[in-house]
């Protein structure tokens, strides 16, 4: 599936012919030399040579380059020597250029708003985009949009289920808190009974010890419901119970 994913975005990336004649030349120039012979994908292959004659036609010089003539050569550059790798660990997309021309082409990114921390491999450079959202705004703005829009989905969907999964993770411990409060308060409701000492409770008391007993898994707020008291009240009952059972205890 995420195989598949990357696959698309190159077949869009590669789909996309300029219609200006200075960006056609601009992501010739980005394709490289090799790109027409060695690309990785037959659509690579193909609009390397149908931007052939427009390289012909004129040079790319970064510098004085208009903004979408920059963008053209990005979009070449990252046909030509990108990877992407979307996994459940996280989104990674990588560019690798020259290790003499590795601190330029940083720069270029960065002043075309995007960004990339720079490495050194095995004697290339490597450019490195890992934050998901900057990953998708350069895709986007390469001209990626539905390969960019189904990695944000992903990433949504992703979060989603973090989400999901915390909230289940966070009810399954309130849970079992409420059981065990639940069995002890039933424990010492028996303790206190087999000295009658229920007797000794407050009204109020003794109508949540009630409905304890007829509703063992109830919460406190579903007590509360049941004998017309807040929240807090429940809670103060149940204190008074477990003060009435050290008494005893201490008593004893």
């Amino acid at each position: 599936m995420e195989r598949d994913l990357v696959a698309a975005l190159w077949a869009e990336l590669a789909q996309i012919e300029p219609a200006r004649s200075c960006c056609r030349v601009a992501e010739r120039a980005g394709l490289g030399e090799e790109a027409r012979g060695r690309a990785r994908t037959p659509a690579i292959g193909r609009l390397a040579v149908r931007l052939e004659n427009s390289a012909r036609a004129g040079a790319f010089g970064w510098e004085a380059s208009a903004a979408h003539c920059r963008v053209a050569n990005l979009r070449g550059l990252l046909l030509a020597h990108g990877s992407l790798s979307v996994s459940p660990s996280g989104t990674h997309l990588e560019l690798v250029v020259p290790g003499p021309s590795l601190e330029r082409m940083a720069s270029r990114v960065a002043s075309v708003g995007h960004p990339a921390g720079s490495r050194v491999r095995r004697g290339r450079g490597v450019l490195t985009w890992k934050d998901a959202e900057s990953i998708i705004g350069f895709l986007r703005r390469l001209g990626s949009s539905a390969a960019a829009m189904e990695i944000e989905t992903r990433l949504v969907g992703r979060s989603l289920r973090g989400q999901m999964n915390r909230v289940v993770n966070a009810e399954g411990a309130n849970l079992r808190r409420a059981v065990e409060a639940a069995h002890r308060q039933l424990s010492l409701i028996e303790e206190l009974e087999r000295s009658d000492g229920l007797r000794s409770l407050s009204g109020r008391a003794r109508k949540v010890v009630a409905a304890r007993r007829r509703s063992p898994e109830a919460t406190f707020g579903e007590l509360a419901a049941e004998v017309g008291l807040s929240r807090a009240q429940v809670q103060r009952a149940f204190h008074e119970l477990e003060s009435a059972v050290l008494h005893q205890s201490d008593a004893a």
